[in-house]
């Protein structure tokens, strides 16, 4: 599966942007999904996940009630809808996915449980 992370940019701090990330293939569908990032100087680490169903979730505790991850299977695209963005949400964001069988619940919280990446997109909030 080739990813295509869009929809970063500047925005204030308390703001919102919604990032999204399209899929290539028809087998999206099977494939659970993450979000991660990395700001300067620090490791990449996760954001949020979703399980293959959809019907499971996971995020981070830094952005726990203000991001939300989604994905549509009819448009092969995984979403971020972020809000009260904060200055320390700067980052690259990534996009990522993989499968595990039939495991539909599975949420990969780490680098090493992806092996498809989009190219990233800047996410910038300025204080």
């Amino acid at each position: 599966v080739q990813l295509q992370a869009s929809g970063g940019g500047l925005v204030q701090a308390g703001g919102s942007l919604r990032l999204s990330c399209a899929a290539s293939g028809s087998t999206f569908k099977s494939y659970y999904m993450g979000w991660f990032r990395l700001a300067p100087g620090k490791e990449r680490e996760i954001v949020a996940a979703i399980s293959v169903s959809g019907g499971s979730s996971y995020y981070a505790d830094s952005v726990k009630g203000r991001f939300t991850i989604s994905r549509d299977n009819a448009k092969n695209t995984l979403y971020l809808q972020m809000n009260s963005l904060e200055p320390e949400d700067t980052a690259v964001y990534y996009c990522a996915a993989d499968r595990r069988g039939q495991e539909l619940e599975y949420l990969g919280r780490r680098v090493s449980d992806y092996t498809y990446w989009g190219q990233g997109t800047q996410v910038t909030v300025s204080s």
